[in-house]
């Protein structure tokens, strides 16, 4: 299992046995997760709609103007800037091979005893080699005006990440046909998700779920995205919560970084700049940085499980292709 979490000051990374679930998320380490809700039993091969819920509660009240705030302050600051980078952050081959390589080949949380523990620690590449298929879950909560807003922005960027991959990544309407299920809901209907969530991934454990369930608001939004035992190093499906307490800018920003995550770009790294993968939050979007990170990824020359040493010689001669033109 692979995590990562991500808020406007984390990114948690892990590999775990078993079915070979990863997980990444954006999130801050915050307080003890709460009781996983009760949510009713579903019939096998069904995907229920998310349920109502009645509220909002507190909780969700409090998580909005908490989003709200940061996302003011962020602004304010400069950060979560949506223009991809340009003249005023450079950058080269060397800077692509190397950023390649701490974002897509190194983890940076370990789990121990069931526990997340900072260590940066080499990986091996990991991608989805079959079709990716992406359905959106809204919640109720969030209105429908913003819902058809969100899914003509993610129909977007499904579009330019194919493009960019030159791998097989759309938006589908019918949930039983996808392998990446988007839930965008509020804390109150996060709670609830326990039965929907196995109904998508059967194969996920309880205490996944629990914490799937049960993240604080300090867990902007999250993706974990699965392979199986036979294939470890390839992704066979993914979960990703987005919530609806943000703004529309956060919310963006969950679509691109979680989305894009999820396709196999699980850490961040201080350096890596103009990214998304970075940290910072100076970057809301995906930017052309990260375009070119994506298409190193997927190209052919590259497979599933190589090692930081395997990949690197033939990293090199990828970011060398595709350095901005103008790029010593």
């Amino acid at each position: 299992m692979i995590l990562t979490r991500r808020s406007f000051s984390t990114t948690m990374t892990r590999l775990a046995a078993g079915f070979g679930l990863c997980a990444l998320m954006c999130a801050c380490a915050g307080a003890p997760p709460e009781p996983i809700a009760t949510s009713p039993m579903v019939a096998p091969g069904t995907i229920p709609a998310i349920p109502a819920v009645r509220g909002p509660s507190y909780e969700s009240k409090s998580a909005r103007k908490y989003y709200t705030r940061i996302e003011k302050e962020q602004v304010a600051r400069g950060l979560m800037r949506v223009d991809g980078g340009g003249p005023d952050v450079p950058y080269d081959a060397d800077d692509l091979s190397r950023n390649f390589e701490r974002v897509a080949l190194f983890n940076e949380y370990t789990q121990i005893g069931g526990r997340f523990v900072a260590a940066q620690t080499a990986a091996q590449l990991r991608r989805w080699e079959g079709p990716v298929r992406i359905a959106l879950h809204f919640g109720p909560s969030l209105p429908e005006a913003q819902q058809a807003r969100d899914k003509t922005l993610v129909q977007n960027y499904v579009k330019r990440l194919a493009r960019v991959t030159g791998h097989p990544i759309s938006l589908v309407s019918n949930p039983k046909r996808a392998n990446y299920h988007v839930f965008v809901v509020s804390v109150d209907e996060q709670r609830n998700l326990g039965a929907l969530i196995k109904a998508v991934e059967p194969k996920l454990g309880a205490a996944t779920i629990k914490e799937m369930t049960s993240l604080t608001r300090n867990n902007f939004c999250a993706v974990y995205a699965s392979s199986t035992r036979s294939a470890p190093y390839v992704y066979a499906s993914a979960i990703a919560l987005i919530r609806t307490e943000h703004p529309d800018l956060m919310r963006d920003a969950c679509y691109h970084e979680e989305i894009a995550q999820g396709l196999g770009l699980a850490n961040d790294s201080p350096k890596a700049r103009p990214s998304i993968f970075n940290d910072d939050e100076e970057f809301a979007f995906l930017t052309s940085h990260d375009e070119r990170l994506l298409s190193i990824l997927y190209d052919p020359r590259l497979r599933p499980g190589m090692t930081p040493d395997q990949a690197r010689p033939i990293v090199a001669r990828l970011a060398s292709e595709r350095a901005p033109s103008g790029s010593i």
